[in-house]
């Protein structure tokens, strides 16, 4: 099984990967303006997030407004809600069963699932990093082929956002968090390579390795 010093490296790449998800949903970054063309508006710009439409005025003021309805969210977008929050679940879970299986806390006293219960945790990291980076990922290709159309008005061109290179980072962590969670935990090596043995005799002159 992994050292405690991995394991707590992957703690803190699952954190720091969890928070970026976290961020990387909430805020309404994931297209932004695109001041493309001849027709160049300055005096506000239009920011588009998961949940929220916002506007800022070149003054620094910012109104958002919440989408009427699920159906205005282009098909992108609807599956980046559901693919970003089943990833944050899962980190949740994956940290969760991390901290219980980890060597550095007592909270299971059974040495021999402790690699198995690291090696859950690992593959639901991976998991989670790949869903994050489909989400954005796929996002980032809409938009980057909506910029690119000519058929697409110059005023409804959009660019990628801060919420997709922050998701992009997010998922990269979890995947390393979980890559070497899966790597450094080996299940049926939970009693650390310590050699075992017992007497089956009066004298103990005889004993047996296991």
């Amino acid at each position: 099984m992994g050292s405690v010093g991995v394991q707590i490296v992957c703690v803190g790449l699952g954190l720091l990967g969890l928070i970026g998800t976290i961020v990387c949903c909430a805020i309404p970054r994931w297209k932004v303006s695109a001041f493309a063309g001849d027709t160049i508006v300055i005096a506000q710009s239009t920011q588009e997030g998961l949940w929220t439409n916002c506007v800022v005025q070149s003054t620094g003021q910012q109104q958002c407004k919440n989408y009427d309805s699920l159906l205005v969210l282009p098909s992108d977008l609807q599956a980046a809600r559901a693919l970003t929050i089943i990833s944050c679940m899962l980190c949740c879970l994956s940290l969760l069963i991390l901290f219980c299986g980890a060597d550095f806390t007592t909270c299971i006293q059974n040495e021999d699932a402790k690699p198995k219960m690291s090696l859950v945790a690992g593959v639901g990291m991976l998991l989670s990093g790949i869903l994050v980076i489909i989400a954005v990922s796929w996002s980032a290709h809409n938009t980057v082929q909506n910029f690119h159309n000519p058929l697409v008005a110059s005023s409804l061109k959009r660019e990628l956002g801060a919420s997709i290179f922050l998701g992009w980072a997010a998922g990269v962590l979890l995947i390393l968090g979980g890559g070497l969670l899966c790597c450094f935990s080996r299940p049926g090596s939970g009693s650390g390579g310590t050699a075992k043995y017992y007497s089956n005799s009066a004298g103990g002159a005889n004993k047996n390795y296991v």
